[in-house]
């Protein structure tokens, strides 16, 4: 004799639209000044995603998000191994429940005047300079994706 057995119910899921990441909420950006380790996801050569540890900053007006690193980590080396076209990542952070992420394209910039300008952000989020570094660039995301829950 067969039985059958009605499927489990699924919960529902709560999802949010996408927020437009040149127009962020106050709640949204004001998450995004508190201090908070971040992660920064970007593709390995193989495709597989390599997920670190990182101070971020988010720039809403410019529709960028920074992350300063040395020339020779991995991350950048990710990056740079996309190409000139720039690479798909997205940086997180989470406290408790709440949660953001930025999404976009990521490039290296090496110039001084925007790696200054990411050095004195990232001293305002995260209330210390960074020590000197002279193979220190900048991970550039261009923003075309947020996300959150709040």
């Amino acid at each position: 004799m067969t039985t059958t057995t009605e499927p489990a119910a699924v919960p529902a899921t709560r999802t949010r639209t996408p927020l437009d990441p040149r127009r962020p909420d106050p709640a949204y950006l004001s998450f995004w000044r508190e201090r908070h380790l971040c992660t920064l996801t970007t593709p390995r050569p193989d495709g597989s995603p390599h997920l670190v540890p990182v101070g971020v900053t988010y720039d809403p007006e410019a529709g960028v998000a920074r992350v300063i690193a040395n020339r020779s980590s991995k991350k950048v080396l990710n990056v740079l191994a996309a190409g000139p076209d720039g690479v798909r990542a997205a940086v997180c952070q989470v406290d408790g429940r709440r949660w953001a992420t930025l999404e976009g394209r990521a490039y290296v910039r090496t110039e001084p005047g925007p790696i200054a300008e990411a050095v004195a952000r990232y001293a305002e989020r995260y209330g210390r300079v960074p020590r000197e570094n002279p193979d220190r660039v900048l991970i550039e995301i261009v923003l075309d994706r947020a996300m959150g829950k709040g």
